[in-house]
């Protein structure tokens, strides 16, 4: 497996990537949506992560157009101010920017998943609805119920999405109360595609993230990592 920085190209300029690559023939490709804290460490190993499990994996730098910052984990006042800069127009033309890497490399679009994280996680579900890919899976990704990007809510959203769906979230997580999962999982429901919610009891937001000690459950982590794998192969065409 191999990973590496790169440009992608968009309509507005060159946009800074992660690009990481299977030590073999790739079963498919995933968009990997970065959270709130920009492209960190953590983003670029969960790519290599994708790899080794055999995907070829490719995370855009959605902060680009506005100087490519990465955050602390401790600023999230600074990272959530200029999430409410983007704009979910110029999000999905940097998600077809990765698409394109994907499909020149030999991974067409209908072989590509979608899984994102925190913000990510909520720009999943919405590249699902926008989007007719293989599978999307969403880690605790916010805006159910509130609109974000421009965008209207998920559940406004939820009967017309396209793509296959997964959400996974932590009961403890204070930022996605537990009744807006519910919610979310009884809108889905009515898309024409497979939906699942999955729900983890004692645990809060960012729970698969193991560069944050104070979030990470790793138990927790070992079940959705395996859920977003299995989804993910039974969705995408081989």
């Amino acid at each position: 497996m191999t990973s590496e920085t790169v440009v992608l190209t968009t309509a507005e300029g060159p946009t800074p990537a992660v690009i990481a690559e299977p030590r073999w023939t790739a079963r498919g490709g995933v968009l990997v949506v970065h959270e709130v804290f920009g492209l960190t460490d953590h983003v670029t190993d969960v790519c290599r992560r994708f790899a080794d499990a055999g995907w070829r994996a490719v995370a855009p730098d959605l902060y680009h157009r506005q100087g490519s910052p990465v955050f602390d984990y401790t600023d999230s006042a600074a990272a959530v101010s200029l999430r409410g800069r983007l704009a979910g127009d110029d999000i999905l033309d940097d998600l077809d920017s990765g698409l394109m890497v994907l499909a020149e490399s030999g991974t067409a679009v209908d072989r590509c998943a979608v899984v994102g994280f925190c913000m990510g996680g909520g720009i999943a579900f919405h590249a699902a609805v926008r989007r007719p890919l293989g599978a999307a899976v969403t880690f605790y990704g916010g805006g159910i119920e509130d609109g974000r990007f421009g965008e209207p809510s998920q559940l406004d959203l939820a009967a017309a999405l396209q793509t296959p769906w997964l959400g996974l979230y932590g009961d403890l997580d204070r930022s996605i109360p537990v009744e807006q999962v519910e919610h979310l999982r009884a809108a889905a429901a009515r898309a024409d595609v497979d939906t699942e919610v999955v729900r983890y009891p004692g645990v809060g937001h960012a729970f698969y993230n193991d560069a944050r000690p104070d979030s990470y459950d790793a138990a927790a982590a070992r079940d959705a990592w395996a859920r977003a794998l299995t989804w993910m192969d039974a969705h995408v065409p081989k």
